[in-house]
């Protein structure tokens, strides 16, 4: 799974952060952009009198989470979808009804920690996707800074988390062997993979709480640190 941040190359450009799930035979792949959060300043006291800030504090611009995959039960729950899965994750953890569909997207609006997000599902094919987050990105005028990509990548070890800065949609690989690249995408998880993937997922979510609260760093470190399901027993 790959998250990273910086030029898509679909019809968007600027995407800055993605975060790479590698989806595999063994692998999965995402991309993922986080950014830090400042809290604001607290009022102070002086002199036995308080002062207090009167004016609006400035509206947060909110961050996008695009998790690419294809619409329809066939490609439910395959390989392909595991950008979808993990925007379902976070949906479901931060309490984010995906009630919502517009732009051609599946996609809600709520909160991180005190960060405005929007979650997008697109449901166009994936090479289409462009279509559906450069829209979102223009009406709500999110900086592209603070758009997040997620997809799968053959390229990496199954279930392993990659977060980059930087970078686009480069396709997923190909299969071991002579395996059709398009049967292999739509194949399901066996049982052992779809634990490492959930166990993997989880990772992800706290990836993305990282990268918007603390900074990209931080959430890299966490990222590049983080152990396989069998080494935690």
């Amino acid at each position: 799974m790959n998250l990273c941040a910086s030029s898509f190359k679909f019809n968007f450009p600027g995407c800055r952060r993605c975060l790479r799930l590698s989806k595999p035979l063994i692998s999965a792949s995402l991309t993922v952009s986080l950014f830090s959060h400042q809290n604001p300043s607290s009022s102070t006291a002086m002199a036995a009198s308080i002062t207090t800030d009167t004016s609006k504090p400035k509206q947060m611009d909110p961050w996008l989470i695009v998790g690419l995959g294809n619409p329809g039960k066939k490609y439910s729950a395959t390989r392909h979808n595991v950008g979808f899965e993990m925007v379902d994750t976070i949906a479901e953890a931060e309490g984010i009804p995906m009630s919502s569909v517009s732009f051609k997207a599946s996609f809600g609006k709520g909160f991180i920690g005190d960060v405005p997000v929007i979650l997008a599902k697109p449901q166009t094919f994936m090479n289409a996707s462009g279509e559906s987050v450069g829209a979102i990105v223009s009406y709500f005028k999110i900086p592209l800074k603070q758009v997040v990509v997620i997809f799968d990548d053959m390229d990496l070890p199954f279930a392993k988390l990659r977060l980059l800065p930087k970078g686009g949609h480069g396709g997923i690989g190909r299969p071991p062997g002579k395996m059709d690249p398009a049967a292999f995408v739509l194949r399901p998880f066996t049982k052992q993979e779809r634990e490492e993937l959930d166990f993997t997922l989880q990772d992800g979510l706290e990836a993305m709480r990282i990268l918007l609260l603390e900074g990209f760093d931080k959430s890299a470190t966490f990222v590049n640190s983080a152990k396989k399901i069998e080494q935690m027993g």
